[in-house]
């Protein structure tokens, strides 16, 4: 019996431990040179602004939650399927049901039981991609946003996202990824609390109200 097990959902350069403590701003200011063509160009690491931007290391362990309750809810039921699947053809075997009948009935309701799995799986795969498509546009306009406004003064005439080996090569003193990641974090206020602080407070408020 196939176990319905839901993939994780990959999203490019989340995953990557960041262990370093990000320099101060004024630490690696953005370069102000000019490019021979004449424009003032400047790149962002992709890499780097995924694993250090804090919007997207606290969306990336809600995505991961989401994702790993999905495949535990989803290998339990399917564990439960094959066993229901174990259980009919043992019986069946050793003559076990009173009637073809009896027989018939429980291998339906087995069916049952696998298409609402089918079911479950396809809606809790569609769940998590759209939480992620929700994720990447949320990342995207804030980057946007505060491009538009750090552009302001810097003056760049482009902007480069550098992913993987898309440039094959960049000079770092055209590099503005620490800046950009330095102004991003500083603007980010978490707008809700994350699900174990409530879980915290709730029982906090629990023992206020034993003590009382």
């Amino acid at each position: 019996m196939k176990k319905y097990i839901i993939p994780t959902l990959a999203i490019a350069a989340m995953m990557v431990s960041c262990n370093n403590a990000a320099p101060k701003m004024d630490e690696q200011p953005a370069s102000n040179e000019v490019s021979s063509t004449g424009m003032k160009i400047a790149y962002v690491e992709v890499d780097s602004l995924m694993t250090q931007y804090n919007f997207a290391k606290d969306y990336t362990v809600t995505l991961e939650k989401k994702s790993n309750n999905a495949r535990n809810t989803l290998t339990q039921k399917g564990n439960q399927l094959q066993a229901a699947v174990n259980n009919f053809q043992q019986k069946l075997n050793n003559n076990g049901f009173q009637s073809r009948e009896q027989a018939a009935s429980v291998q339906n309701a087995i069916q049952r039981q696998q298409n609402d799995l089918q079911q479950l799986q396809a809606r809790l795969e569609t769940e998590l991609a759209n939480e992620t498509a929700k994720f990447n546009e949320a990342l995207r306009d804030s980057l946007n946003n505060f491009l538009k406004a750090y552009n302001k003064d810097k003056k760049f005439d482009i902007i480069l996202s550098k992913a993987g080996d898309n440039i094959l090569f960049a000079d770092k003193k055209y590099d503005i990824t620490q800046d950009i990641i330095n102004g991003l974090n500083k603007r980010y206020k978490p707008s809700v609390k994350k699900a174990d602080d409530k879980k915290d407070d709730k029982k906090a408020d629990e023992k206020k109200e034993d003590k009382k």
